[in-house]
């Protein structure tokens, strides 16, 4: 590994990189626990997606829900004078204050806007890490972060995307079949620029990935799309949406595409259909979801690029997103090939004026969905979770659907009468129930070889079948829980993370109203 170099040195006794709410969680827990922990964020921002846009609260079955996610739930709950589930989750900038005051209250040392730098490891062991130019010492090491940017530059072994069905006999790896559904394209619209009928093959249109696509069930390394989660609202001094300097109305070709095809057919989708409007959070406000086959998720590829890019090139890719993000809002409310009805209900909504205000109304964390996956003392499949299985060490439980997003926007070639039509197709989506399953202590540490002072409960040693299921917020939350008190049990002792016992782990989680069985 590299070294730190001359950056001024400091230590503690848990080091937690990145506030999402994994992060928080972690920090929380290690703290009231005794340990001396700082919290380094790369942001200005605490909750990641949590606070970050995705205000609705994906849950499954809510009797898991327990530890840290149960509190964040109460608090939530407390804040607007409700009971526990009465909103599907909070406003962002209330999801953010609520981490900040436990922070604070916990004591946690947080420093914003320190970045992950250099990591120093030796003897499968972390010594340092330099965070925005200062080196910190550590004990124990949490990475919550969602890119798994800590575990990878300390030489943990890791995944990136789909893996081959082969790979742990699961029936739902790899690359998907192509069938019909809400999120796929409809049939006959040309991914040609110059040729709308498809039959004279030329420069794709954006949004489109050049394929080919790999075979059926076969690893291509494709991760879930990426996007922004917006918070819209009706009110009366929303911001209107605004057509960004820069605009291309050549990038929006494939959405006038869809729209004069369903025309054609004949099919009226409502503004609803396309964004998920409904005032699902407190306030009248809405969580703008990425729904149909045209939405806020981006699939032209580029977040297959962004697991492994460099900062530069993260906040190019990010800025692509946000870009994306803005002028589809414009798109929907503004450009005349898309129907009169949808026009007149997008512009009832706006942004808000208290959320995301440093940022432009919009969100300040991506929707990471999937980055790396640690490879770590067990690796949770698809059997596992469609089993319910029970693990022994078992620190969280999970019960939310496999659900991977769509991964690409290609085309193919058609074998239709009298010769090939080229048609656009989306890829990947995956929706299947799991019963209540557990997540094994073994899934958020490494191998011991590998190194034995690092917790992930983020970037959890899973398929990338399995980890659909366990990336929700709330495991993120209970995770944390479990990977903070560990970690603050580890550096109280000297002893390696994997040698923590997990069994009085356990018995702490439980007395914390962590939910380890049904």
């Amino acid at each position: 590994m590299s070294t730190p170099g001359a950056a001024p040195a400091r230590s503690a006794e848990v080091v937690v990189y990145a506030a999402t709410s994994a992060g928080v969680c972690a920090a929380l827990a290690a703290a009231r626990h005794g340990a001396q922990v700082v919290l380094a964020e790369p942001g200005r921002h605490l909750g990641g997606m949590t606070s970050g846009g995705l205000g609705y609260t994906d849950i499954g079955d809510t009797r898991v829900l327990g530890g840290a996610a149960a509190r964040f739930r109460q608090a939530v709950a407390d804040h607007y004078g409700v009971a526990p589930g009465t909103y599907a989750g909070p406003e962002p900038h209330v999801a953010e204050a609520i981490f900040r005051r436990w922070l604070e209250e916990a004591g946690v040392e947080v420093l914003l806007e320190h970045e992950l730098g250099e990591v120093a490891a030796e003897d499968a062991r972390i010594r340092s890490v330099v965070v925005g130019g200062v080196r910190i010492e550590g004990g124990v090491f949490v990475d919550a972060s969602y890119e798994g940017d800590l575990l990878a530059r300390a030489g943990v072994p890791y995944a990136v995307g789909r893996e081959d069905r082969s790979r742990y006999g699961e029936t739902y790896a790899g690359r998907q079949e192509v069938v019909p559904g809400r999120h796929t394209m409809p049939p006959w619209i040309s991914p040609f620029a110059g040729d709308p009928d498809g039959h004279e093959e030329g420069p794709l249109l954006p949004q489109v990935k050049p394929g080919p696509m790999a075979p059926v069930g076969a690893g291509d390394g494709g991760v879930m799309a990426y996007g922004y989660r917006v918070c819209l609202t009706t009110a009366d001094d929303r911001i209107p949406f605004t057509r960004r300097d820069g605009y291309d109305e050549s990038y929006w070709e494939l959405g006038r595409r869809l729209f004069d095809h369903w025309a054609r057919q004949g099919v009226e989708e409502p503004a609803g259909r396309l964004l998920g409007l409904e005032p699902n959070l407190p306030g009248g406000k809405c969580d703008g979801n990425s729904l149909g086959p045209f939405s806020l998720n981006v699939l032209d590829g580029s977040a297959w690029e962004y697991p492994e890019a460099d900062a530069a090139r993260r906040q190019q890719l990010r800025m692509h997103h946000r870009h994306h993000t803005e002028d589809f809002l414009w798109f929907l409310a503004n450009d005349p090939a898309v129907p009169a009805s949808v026009r007149a209900e997008m512009q009832r909504w706006g942004l808000p004026r208290e959320e995301f205000a440093d940022t432009g109304h919009l969100p300040h964390q991506l929707y990471v969905r999937e980055a790396r996956r640690m490879i770590g003392e067990l690796v949770l499949t698809e059997d596992d979770l469609l089993a319910g299985r029970a693990f022994w060490d078992v620190v969280a439980m999970g019960s939310y659907h496999l659900d991977v997003r769509e991964v690409q926007r290609t085309w193919r070639w058609v074998h239709e009468h009298p010769r090939p039509v080229a048609m656009v197709f989306t890829e990947g989506y995956l929706s299947v129930p799991v019963p209540p399953y557990t997540v094994p202590y073994r899934a958020i540490v490494p191998r011991a070889q590998d190194c034995t002072n690092l917790l992930v409960p983020v970037c959890v040693s899973a398929s990338q079948v399995a980890f659909s299921s366990v990336r929700m917020e709330v495991q993120y939350q209970m995770l944390g829980h479990a990977a903070g008190l560990a970690a603050a049990r580890a550096a109280a002792s000297g002893r390696a993370v994997q040698a923590v016992d997990v069994t009085e782990l356990q018995e702490t989680l439980r007395d914390e109203g962590q939910v380890l069985s049904l």
